[in-house]
């Protein structure tokens, strides 16, 4: 393969964090430049084991900043772009819309004008790779999925956000035959997520034996995705995908929360050796969020027939790597829950 220098935003978060490990280990040709503001959800101890790694390079900075991103292209060559950087916490874009607007639109478009400028119109061997959310699509009802081709209809301030920035990056390739590539991901689960996202607050508070919320009455309906599935399919298409292109990614795993939340609270009592049944009694059902989408569901179809790709990890075997994986680091979910996690970056980058 040839040698590529790759910006990947927002790596030091979640779902960025594991494509960051994943493309430095299989592809150490490549140069893999981490970009990520470290906001509240970005955290640089989820990748300590890459320190020193010659291929692999962080920069603190916001994919808002123009100079910022016009610096990183320029000192790294950048040829092709990654783009994981967003805020995505639902209930976050309910208070704060303003923020997802800046940062989901505003900085993705900054991206795309710098990338634009750099590449200078040749476009061979480049491209942006968008990574979106099945979110943009709106709600199911008790039946049908989304395809490639269904219609967005985003219902929160989150989606609308990413919907908006997924609508720019199109505009750029139909307008200035600009290379892109995008993806819809159904939910993702596994290691290294922000406590404030369903799974890892529920092991949280099984652990501490603390109430367990779940809104509504637990029917709303999602499509759950392990993390390096996702990975997987973002390698995949990157390397196989058809510029122009949308992908959807699923994981075969359509499931009510509440389902969830009984599955969880049955591993957690046989990993915490407790009796069974103690954590289901901690469930507390509270006031339904805000326009809350009933039901995701991701027809994969489109990904599985033209590049092969297929979720590997069963849903129950996926959630048990993620709960031994809590249960191992306390102390990052310590660090996180107690903030110490962004001292990190001065310790280890500031006096470099």
């Amino acid at each position: 393969m040839s040698k590529k220098q790759i910006l990947i935003t927002g790596g030091a978060g979640f779902i960025g964090s594991h494509l960051v490990r994943h493309f430095v280990h299989k592809y150490p040709q490549y140069l893999i430049i981490n970009l990520d503001a470290l906001t509240y959800a970005g955290n640089l101890e989820s990748l300590i084991d890459l320190d020193g790694r010659e291929n692999y390079t962080f920069v603190k900075g916001d994919i808002r900043d123009e100079n910022v991103v016009n610096d990183v292209f320029k000192e790294h060559r950048i040829s092709h772009v990654i783009h994981a950087a967003a805020e995505s916490h639902v209930d976050r874009s309910i208070l704060d819309p303003l923020s997802f607007v800046k940062t989901n639109v505003l900085g993705t478009v900054n991206l795309l004008q710098v990338a634009k400028s750099f590449w200078q119109g040749n476009y061979h061997d480049h491209v942006f790779y968008q990574i979106s959310t099945d979110e943009v699509f709106g709600a199911l009802g008790d039946t049908g999925y989304f395809t490639e081709e269904t219609a967005y209809d985003p219902r929160s301030p989150y989606s609308a956000s990413k919907a908006s920035a997924d609508h720019f990056v199109r505009a750029w390739h139909h307008t200035y035959g600009f290379p892109t590539l995008l993806s819809n991901c159904s939910n993702n689960y596994g290691p290294n997520q922000f406590p404030e996202k369903l799974l890892p607050l529920m092991i949280r508070n099984i652990i501490a034996e603390k109430s367990l919320p779940v809104y509504g009455e637990g029917q709303n309906i999602r499509d759950w995705l392990y993390v390096l599935d996702h990975v997987s399919a973002i390698d995949v298409i990157f390397h196989k995908g058809k510029v122009g292109e949308t992908y959807n990614i699923g994981g075969d795993n359509e499931m009510r929360n509440i389902d969830l939340v009984y599955t969880l609270c049955d591993q957690m009592d046989k990993a915490l050796s407790r009796d069974h049944g103690t954590s289901r009694r901690l469930i507390t059902f509270v006031k339904d969020r805000a326009g809350h989408d009933f039901r995701y569901a991701i027809d994969a179809a489109k990904i599985r027939n033209e590049l092969g790709w297929f979720p590997a990890t069963p849903f129950e075997q996926g959630l048990q790597k993620t709960i031994n994986w809590y249960l191992e680091n306390q102390s990052w979910v310590d660090h996180v829950n107690s903030g110490e996690y962004q001292t990190y970056y001065e310790a280890q980058y500031a006096t470099r």
